[in-house]
């Protein structure tokens, strides 16, 4: 059945005068089945039948391209696959406005031809597979069989296409560099000899030494080392802007640069293949890549997608950089981190303390909203400014940390261990700053409740109110959907300070302060300096903290707004809770020890929902993923088999140094005979 179709579809395909027509009849019939192997199975007795009829193929071919000789090649060359130079705002504009009201296309374009085609083709991407195999293969039948004057006539329309979109993007890449934002980020672009002006030169000589159609082919060794030295700038360029900031319009800019150097690539690959068989192999390919990208130039999807990559691999790469001190290796930086995270335990039992002084004031809904909100945000801007360590503020960090470990590769044994030897690394951080709010803020606040009740002689807190408390750390209460609350803000709070971080690098917030005309008349030199570098260093920790703040404090308010039972439960707090409601309720130490148990589930939550989702989010915006999951879990548990203590505390020094001692007690005379021989000489060279 399929045969006698494909037979009478060949027929009416040869008898077809329009190009565009038969075109678009060819995609109707592949495209009819409803299921991708139905559809194979036509392409497939199509081709069979086609190769049986070189008379027909010959109609086809001629007909085809007779029309193509017509289509301005022109603008897809130049314009599809590569961002728009109108910038990101204008195209995102220009695209919505034209998924509302479409402008009429222009049969006699290409790129207006591919997108009127494209109507026709699945989306899924085992189509587009397809569809760029049957291309491929219609042509390998369809060329050989074409007319030798009709197939000289395409030849040298595509040619001369071709070096009417490599000229005009000849002089794109000379004009980029002019880009402010290109020159913020390399000063050396200002330099006259750039790579990209002297990529400009090479490519005009070539366009001419192709045009005057010279016997002697051109010479493209000069070529390459300035398109090198243009994807090198590129490169250059990225990496600046992790240090530098980047914002969407920068994002966008890179982005369309090296589209830009790509498609030159391509089309400097075509004007200098030399043979007209190759020319057409390459014309093909190339083909069938615009047929795909014609489907993204009109997707808002698309441009956000590929605008914003570079934007959040930029934001992730200021976290990674901060998560570097969040994470304890050995015995003195798990000391220095755990003190740190004490130091913030004696603020954190206060703020509770004010929370809950907050909370039974007769105010408003939205008063008490407020007061807790500036209570959470204040409280945490003073423990940064102190240099002090909340606990929940490091999974963001140190997860862009881990991200860009698995960015560098995780191929082979080794790297699955240095993954897992960082995992726990990470984990033992964590807890450490866990140990030392929980540890502390419990102590603080039975002090405080202590003294109060020594004072007053009356407990702290009521009856009503202890109850309410150990509630509140209660699983069956719903205190841990109300931890992975706080755990997305959590998230939430690492990302607000990656993007102020990169906004300050953007802004060059360090060079505006110490040049702000008020503080040169406020502060001298060396003050208005420090001022200057500490908040460029610190812009986006304090904004981060603020805003996690407000984020807390207003989720009840939101709740009670929605009517819906929405809270946040955060391990810090609800261990000062704890220490107030042990001493004012009287709990015992198998009480004590049982909702302490509690509060450090609840810093579980915290800890591994905001983890596990900044990690999700730093390893897309990098384009990297943990492909060998249980690689790396094998990993992590023949890690923790062999030193179950390292999960929590840093003892893999003090294990083999264990393992030391242990060999030379059982081979006494193998250390004997390594002592009292005498260390090799250096050799002088």
């Amino acid at each position: 059945m399929e045969q006698a179709n494909a037979l009478m579809l060949l027929k009416s395909l040869a008898a077809e005068q329009d190009g565009l027509a038969l075109l678009k009849t060819l995609v109707k019939w592949l495209q009819g089945p409803r299921f991708s192997f139905e559809r194979r199975k036509r392409a497939q007795k199509l081709l069979e039948t086609l190769a049986l009829y070189p008379a027909e193929q010959r109609q086809i071919a001629d007909t085809l391209l007779s029309w193509l000789c017509q289509v301005h090649l022109y603008p897809a060359l130049v314009s599809l696959g590569v961002f728009s130079r109108r910038g990101f705002l204008r195209e995102l504009s220009s695209r919505l406005y034209e998924k509302i009201n479409p402008a009429p296309r222009d049969l006699t374009e290409l790129k207006d031809v591919l997108a009127e085609l494209y109507k026709e083709v699945a989306h899924d991407e085992e189509a587009d597979d397809s569809n760029e195999g049957l291309l491929l293969k219609l042509s390998q039948l369809l060329l050989p069989a074409a007319s030798p004057t009709v197939l000289a006539q395409f030849d040298a329309h595509l040619r001369e296409e071709t070096l009417c979109a490599l000229e005009m993007l000849s002089v794109w890449i000379a004009a980029e560099e002019m880009e402010p934002d290109l020159m913020r980020l390399d000063k050396r672009l200002n330099n006259i000899d750039s790579a990209f002006i002297a990529l400009h030169r090479e490519l005009t000589a070539l366009v001419q030494h192709c045009r005057q159609q010279q016997e002697q082919p051109y010479d493209v060794a000069h070529y390459h080392v300035m398109m090198a030295q243009c994807n090198e700038q590129v490169d250059r360029l990225r990496r600046r802007t992790a240090t530098a900031g980047s914002s969407v319009a920068v994002a966008h800019l890179l982005e369309r640069l090296e589209q830009t150097l790509q498609r030159i690539t391509q089309l400097v690959t075509l004007v200098t293949c030399g043979q007209a068989p190759q020319l057409r192999q390459l014309s093909i390919e190339l083909a069938g890549q615009l047929l795909d990208t014609s489907r993204d130039n009109s997707s808002v999807r698309a441009l956000w997608r590929s605008s914003t990559q570079l934007l959040s691999k930029s934001i992730s790469v200021n976290k990674s950089s901060h998560g570097e001190h969040y994470i304890a290796r050995d015995k003195k930086q798990y000391l220095r981190l755990f003190g740190s995270a004490a130091g913030a335990g004696v603020i954190i039992a206060s703020m509770a303390l004010l929370k809950i002084y907050i909370e039974s004031l007769p105010l408003s809904a939205f008063s008490n909203a407020l007061l807790v909100s500036l209570n959470y945000g204040l409280g945490f801007v003073l423990i940064h400014l102190l240099g002090l360590t909340v606990a929940t503020k490091q999974p963001a960090m140190t997860a862009a940390s881990f991200a860009a470990e698995v960015e560098k590769g995780e191929n082979g044994r080794a790297a699955h261990k240095k993954l897992a030897t960082l995992l726990l690394d990470v984990n033992r951080s964590q807890w450490a700053a866990v140990w030392g709010n929980v540890s502390v803020a419990v102590v603080t606040a039975s002090s405080i409740a202590l003294a109060y009740a020594a004072w007053q002689g009356k407990p702290l807190l009521d009856s009503a109110a202890v109850s309410y408390q150990l509630q509140a750390v209660a699983p069956w209460h719903g205190s841990l959907f109300f931890a992975a609350i706080a755990g997305i803000w959590l998230f939430c709070s690492g990302i607000i300070a990656g993007f102020f971080d990169n906004r300050a690098n953007y802004l060059d917030l360090r060079q505006r302060l110490y040049h702000h005309p008020l503080l040169k008349k406020l502060l001298p030199e060396r003050p208005r300096h420090a001022f200057a570098n500490y908040w460029h260093d610190n812009y986006g920790p304090l904004a981060g903290n603020f805003i996690f703040g407000l984020l807390l404090g207003m989720t009840g308010y939101v709740g009670y707004l929605l009517q819906l039972p929405l809270d946040i439960r955060h391990v810090a707090f609800a261990s000062a809770n704890l220490g107030y409601s042990t001493i004012s309720g009287g709990l015992g130490p198998f009480s004590f020890l049982f909702y302490l148990s509690l509060v450090l589930l609840i810093g579980f939550v915290n800890l591994w929902v905001s983890f596990t989702l900044a990690l999700t989010v730093a390893l897309r915006a990098r384009g990297s993923r943990i492909s060998k999951f249980s690689l790396l879990l094998k990993a992590v548990v023949e890690q923790i088999k062999q030193n179950p203590l390292n999960l929590f505390v840093p003892v893999t020094v003090l294990a083999k140094t264990t393992a030391a001692v242990k060999k030379a007690e059982d081979n006494p005379a193998a250390v004997k005979k390594a002592e009292d021989s005498p260390a090799e000489p250096k050799q002088q060279s």
